[in-house]
């Protein structure tokens, strides 16, 4: 007879195993459809300068993997229904602008409506740190503006991610490590049901992640890129936001903190510029990091550490005793190991033999032309 920790454990090990081998398995199914429904992204040697036309939707196969793994392993309350009624509408969107380039207005009307699902069923923001330290209040009750804020985070957080989409396996594994950071703070403050739901998510990411990673075999394109923005921030108001202890404010902001600060610096640099916001750029981190002499493996492997640093910050914070020394010993170390390997490839650059040094991967064309739909 197993303890309930062991048994919530052991669900967790196997959402993550179903969700991935879905992911994994599906995966070159998803690539014949892309490439027979014409969902190709095609090198015009200015924003899609990779060498050879490469099917996108994988997402799709991201989608199987986290939708079976959620019905076979998780309680569907009300909640979780919003949730995946919203990511059917998030995922067909994605389809639909992988395959004809939807029309920016529309697909930003359609993550409304999707986030409208979600906080219809229950998916709502009641409370939010307080931004007063001198305050006693930890907390603000957000009353009648709960519904605003709760669409206005998730339509944030869904394009933050898809605008992070500009390098081979980027976002898809920046997703994967704020779904296990997510994941393991879940776990802490006895959220069991959120825990699956992101290990469900995490597994679809591991699953997809062979197929992505430089040089991708496919995009996972605005299917996937939405999919796991729209999942992470609705599952965040789930799991975390609903808690009154400061800490679980901060841990979503640390989980996620890679995709929000890359988009908040991009609108207030376009603005500051006197541009549009949603006007296309080459200031992306990502960007930054390539025109800096790093190869695309190299800016994957930086990004990918800055995330699980922030993870790491999230945990440690939610700890206590030893166990928070260790896990801040550990991060310090971390921060330490990848400032140094950025300094050495950014003085002994190492390019990719198939990539410009102005160029950007186009899994969600460019993360400027297609993520300008998104901005």
């Amino acid at each position: 007879m197993l303890f309930p920790e062991m048994q919530l454990w052991l669900r967790v090990l196997l959402a993550v195993a179903v969700a991935a081998a879905v992911a994994f398995g599906t995966t070159p199914i998803v690539k014949t459809f892309a490439q027979r429904v014409g969902a190709m992204d095609i090198p015009d040697h200015k924003r899609h300068i990779h060498t050879h036309p490469t099917p996108r939707m994988g997402g799709m196969a991201i989608f199987l993997g986290f939708l079976i793994s959620v019905l076979l392993f998780i309680d569907v309350s009300r909640p979780v229904q919003g949730i995946l009624i919203g990511s059917v509408i998030i995922v067909a969107t994605g389809v639909v602008d992988d395959i004809i380039n939807m029309r920016y207005y529309l697909k930003f009307a359609l993550q409304v409506l999707a986030a409208a699902v979600a906080v219809y069923h229950g998916v709502v923001i009641h409370v939010l740190m307080n931004p007063n330290v001198f305050s006693s209040e930890e907390t603000l009750f957000v009353g009648y503006l709960s519904i605003p804020v709760s669409i206005l985070w998730i339509v944030g957080i869904t394009n933050a991610v898809n605008l992070i989409d500009g390098l081979d396996g980027l976002a898809c594994g920046v997703s994967a490590i704020s779904s296990v950071t997510m994941l393991v703070v879940a776990l802490m403050v006895a959220e069991p049901n959120v825990a699956l739901i992101l290990a469900a998510l995490a597994g679809g990411c591991l699953g997809f992640i062979p197929y992505n990673l430089n040089p991708a075999k496919i995009f996972m394109g605005d299917t996937g890129a939405l999919l796991l923005g729209y999942v992470l921030a609705t599952v965040s108001i789930l799991g975390l936001f609903k808690f009154y202890a400061i800490i679980t404010f901060i841990v979503p902001i640390l989980a996620l903190a890679l995709p929000l600060f890359d988009t908040l610096f991009a609108i207030i640099r376009r603005l500051l510029r006197g541009q549009n916001p949603m006007t296309p750029d080459r200031g992306h981190l990502h960007h930054r990091l390539i025109d800096h002499g790093l190869s695309q493996k190299q800016a994957v492997a930086v990004l990918y550490s800055l995330s699980a640093m922030m993870g790491l910050t999230a945990v440690v914070i939610c700890t206590t005793g030893k166990l928070r020394m260790l896990l801040l010993i550990l991060d310090v170390v971390f921060a330490a190991a990848v400032g140094v390997f950025t300094y050495h490839t950014i003085e002994h650059p190492a390019h990719d033999s198939t990539i410009a040094p102005d160029e950007s991967e186009a899994e969600d064309a460019g993360a400027d032309e297609k993520g300008a739909d998104s901005e």
